[in-house]
């Protein structure tokens, strides 16, 4: 049997766990497991069920993937106990992030439990021991609660003990399932029943070798499924004996998993690692586990003697504590560990004349190995910020003794940088996570940044960049406004003939909008930088003495060609009147639309939604790219160049989300409406809020394009006036930002900017979720037009919805004024607190705002750019001038 598309069993708690080949291993926790923990045990039967999280808790930080709940004890009502857990499990984020195995030979303990559980949990287990009635039954109804499951190799006749019994049980229990019962194949785990070996008894000698090549068989054979045991029945007969069985343990899981064991209970604290094993025991070991010799189980049990309690090495290498003084720094800064670095540095200052020389030598040379390893891609940006944090631990030690040393000896001056370069999100816009990450960049390459933070005027960016005399001035911003803001300021500054460099850097910026918009403006350099790692090697060739000259004159003729490129492209392209794009708008036909009139009319407010609501609605995809880890998730955490990075910076991420949900460090505030409303002259949406009229203005495309192709407007997916049939639209805000500067702060003054950014990073992903989450709501509830929906996450994340959500500043309409009206509509700022700046960015930063358009006909679209008669038609609209539209809508325009 070969199906050429695989398949992959894909379980949830509040985050999902996708079981891929590359997942490796999956591993259960077991201990809250009455039959395998006493202490578990005791807690149910005691009913201290507190204390009992605290088991699934460890589990869960200790690495369990699942974790594995049974409460079948005769002296405990399972049912019971089963329920009143689940519930306490599900009010726990941090636990709760995992999927849960139902575990019970009772149905009725795992049918409650199913009736609990969040996610999408495994049941654990079903099998053909009552006969294929039974197990059709229990199946389907399995599969109608949408969980996966385990089946036992056990049927009418008994326990699979043999390779051949378990591949007989095996196959015919898939074809009931997949066949009979319409069972996802990919959601089918076999447990194939692992016993214990080197028990002296002959017929147990190939226990392990034939779990091993049933488990082969089955993968191969049974599309889609896994495999999955308890590791520990293996070594049972060396009870007592850790260092054997955490041997066998690791000797049986590393055969296994070659074999296809994807899953299983194994405990984390009972497993060796394969290569540390000694060769003496290993031997002996495999001999045991792969059935090799006669004499297996006798030589294994003659040298056990020798290992009793033999003590388990720490796992934490810290031989290199005995290197040489620069060489502990320099692998503090590049590895990010800071729990030596006082201790470290404060040896370095003992043996140097002043205090800054530690910075100037040991620190430096340090950091100097941290930029080329970065430099040459062997060194990642997130690795780079925690080095930049170890660097600032370092520096903030030295500070009281360098200042001593000022005192004490007044001629003695600052440490020389690489130069002093001057950071600003420009007026108007609040996002700074890019800017931040390349400040801490430049740092690290002994750069002296002097960061001004958020919505700076111009003038005190002029202002700051003469009373530090910097060498680079580097501007940010994410909104379009943004963009003019620094163009304003490009004019500024050459009218007050400056000479410093230019930095441009952002999500909207680009290189064609630096070239063209404001290279002319400003004699001296001017360079679009798109990513951190860029930004050392641009700083670096702005400041060489030697030819930063011949640097800037290339730069210059580079942009000045790309400009000429660009505008004749421009001018070749055809554009068409206002008004017959108007005539070639896209049409539907209003008489048979599909109008569903929402269940809920009117505004909403959210004061304080439980974040752990959204967290199954993360797109962790941005999330990396913010890092400069680029590729889609999850297949970034297998990729070959950056996946051991982008593992350990998920990992952080995950930690840090989880105190996130526990101590509620950020507030999720959210508002929407739903309302009457029509379209009217075409690109106007006319709203109806209680006895008030409000009116969206949409732009149109104007691009000439191919024979029937129409040009949209967000205006055609709402039913015309003049149709005489009532549509409806939404309006929305969240925000998960609330906190999030408190929050930054504190690890700023504990110089962990890794930390700050990350909680940033965190939030903007929480918000992104917020929104997801709140669409579907209303997809299915509020509005209802799509209450049959059923989609995952990932499609989701690729708009495989009904309806379409788009926001003011985006392709579809990137006129930011459209906000205000928003604003008014639903009283945003005095019902939830989120602002609009002058520029119309939202603070919090991490707020997202936007329409519901309920139409399935709705599609998203770039307006593209248009003419000066939309600009002109569109300022008479909005009531505004000519200029005030053309600077809200430059980007946009063709030129």
């Amino acid at each position: 049997m070969n199906e050429t598309k695989p398949k992959y069993l894909k379980l949830s708690g509040l985050e999902p766990l996708v079981i891929t080949p590359e997942s490796n291993f999956i591993n259960v926790g077991e201990r809250t497991n009455v039959a395998g923990s006493k202490k578990f045990l005791r807690l149910v039967k005691e009913e201290k069920f507190e204390e009992a999280l605290d088991v699934a808790r460890e589990q869960v930080e200790g690495g369990a993937q699942i974790i594995d709940i049974n409460m079948d004890d005769g002296l405990i009502d399972g049912k019971e106990a089963m329920v009143k857990f689940l519930n306490l499990v599900i009010a726990e984020p941090d636990i709760a992030r995992v999927p849960i195995m139902i575990d019970s030979s009772k149905w009725e303990i795992i049918e409650a439990g199913l009736q609990v559980v969040q996610g999408k949990c495994v049941v654990n287990s079903i099998s053909l021991k009552e006969g294929e009635e039974q197990f059709i039954y229990q199946a389907t109804r399995i599969k109608r609660y949408g969980a996966a499951v385990i089946v036992m190799a056990f049927d009418e006749v008994g326990q699979a003990d043999n390779y051949d019994r378990r591949i007989e049980i095996s196959k015919r229990s898939y074809d009931i399932l997949v066949n009979k019962v319409g069972f996802p194949p990919e959601d089918i785990i076999f447990d194939l029943n692992i016993f214990p070996v080197a028990t002296g008894m002959e017929e147990h000698k190939r226990n392990a070798i034939d779990f091993i090549e049933a488990t082969k068989w089955v993968r191969e054979n049974l599309p889609h499924c896994s495999v999955s045991g308890g590791v520990s029945n293996v070594s049972f007969s060396f009870r007592g004996n850790n260092p054997v069985r955490e041997a066998m343990h690791s000797v049986f899981l590393y055969h296994a998993i070659r074999s296809g064991m994807n899953m299983g209970i194994v405990n984390p604290t009972m497993l060796e690692v394969y290569d540390d094993i000694p060769n003496d025991l290993l031997e002996r070991v495999e001999d045991v586990i792969l059935n090799r010799r006669e004499d297996a189980t006798e030589r294994l049990l003659d040298f056990a003697e020798s290992v009793v309690g033999r003590a388990k090495e720490s796992k934490v290498d810290l031989s290199w504590r005995k290197e040489p003084l620069q060489d502990r720094i320099t692998r503090a800064l590049v590895k990010g560990i800071d729990q030596y670095i006082e201790e470290d540095v404060e040896e370095a200052r003992q043996n140097v004349d002043k205090p800054i020389e530690v910075i100037e030598g040991h620190l430096m040379t340090g950091m100097n190995v941290v930029g080329d390893l970065f430099g040459s891609g062997k060194m990642f940006l997130p690795q780079v910020v925690k080095s930049a944090r170890v660097m600032k631990k370092a520096v903030a030690y030295l500070l009281p003794y360098i200042e001593e040393e000022k005192l004490n000896n007044p001629q003695v001056g600052d440490t020389q940088g690489a130069g002093k370069i001057l950071m600003a999100t420009v007026k108007g816009d609040v996002h700074d996570i890019g800017k931040n990450i390349v400040s801490v960049v430049l740092a690290c390459n002994n750069y002296e940044i002097v960061d001004l933070g958020v919505m700076v005027p111009p003038e005190k960016i002029i202002a700051e960049a003469i009373a530090h005399n910097v060498d680079i001035i580097g501007l940010s911003g994410l909104i379009t406004p943004s963009l003019d803001e620094m163009v304003h300021l490009a004019k500024e500054m050459q009218r007050k003939n400056f000479t410093v460099p230019l930095l441009i850097g952002g999500a909207t910026t680009s290189k064609a909008h630096t070239a063209v918009k404001i290279d002319p403006h400003y004699e001296a350099a001017v360079v679009h930088v798109n990513d951190a790692s860029r930004a050392v090697t641009v700083v670096g060739d702005l400041l060489q003495k030697e030819s930063k000259d011949a640097y800037k004159r290339t730069i210059k003729e580079d942009y000045e060609v790309f400009r000429d490129k660009f505008l004749k492209r421009s001018v070749q392209k055809e554009y068409k009147p206002i008004e017959v794009a108007r005539a070639n708008k896209f049409k539907i036909d209003w008489q048979t639309a599909q109008i569903v009139e929402p269940n809920e009319l009117g505004i909403q407010v959210i004061e304080d939604l439980d974040l752990t609501k959204l967290v199954p609605f993360i797109d962790w995809t941005p999330f990396f790219r913010s890092w400069d880890l680029h590729g889609k998730y999850p297949d970034i955490l297998t990729d070959e160049v950056v996946g051991s990075q982008a593992n350990e910076l998920f990992a952080d991420a995950q930690k840090m989300l989880r105190e996130i949900l526990a101590k509620k460090q950020l507030k999720a505030k959210g508002i929407f409406g739903l309302f009457p409303a029509n379209s009217v002259d075409d690109d106007d949406i006319e709203v109806r809020v209680n006895e008030e009229t409000h009116v969206f203005r949409t732009l149109r495309q104007q691009l000439q394009r191919k024979e029937g192709v129409p040009d949209h407007a967000l205006a055609d997916f709402i039913a015309p006036k003049e149709s005489g049939i009532q549509d409806y639209i939404g309006c929305f805000c969240v925000t998960t930002g609330f906190g999030t500067e408190t929050v930054a702060a504190e690890y700023e003054k504990n110089h962990d900017d890794y930390s700050s950014i990350m909680i940033k990073a965190l939030a903007d992903r929480l918000a992104e979720a917020f929104a997801e989450y709140l669409h579907k709501e209303v997809r299915t509830r509020h509005w209802g037009y799509a209450d049959g929906e059923d989609l995952s996450n990932q499609e989701l994340i690729n708009e495989s919805y009904k309806g379409i959500r788009p926001a003011p500043g985006y392709p579809a309409c990137p006129d930011h004024l459209e906000k205000l009206t928003i604003w008014e509509m639903m009283q945003v700022e005095q019902r939830i607190g989120v602002k609009l700046t002058e520029s119309l960015a939202m603070w919090p930063a991490a707020s997202v705002s936007g329409y519901y358009f309920g139409n399935p006909k709705a599609r998203y679209f770039g307006l593209g750019k248009i003419k000066e008669d939309q600009v002109r038609d569109f300022a008479e609209r909005k009531g505004i001038s000519i200029d005030e539209a053309a600077k809200w809508l430059a980007p946009n325009i063709a030129d």
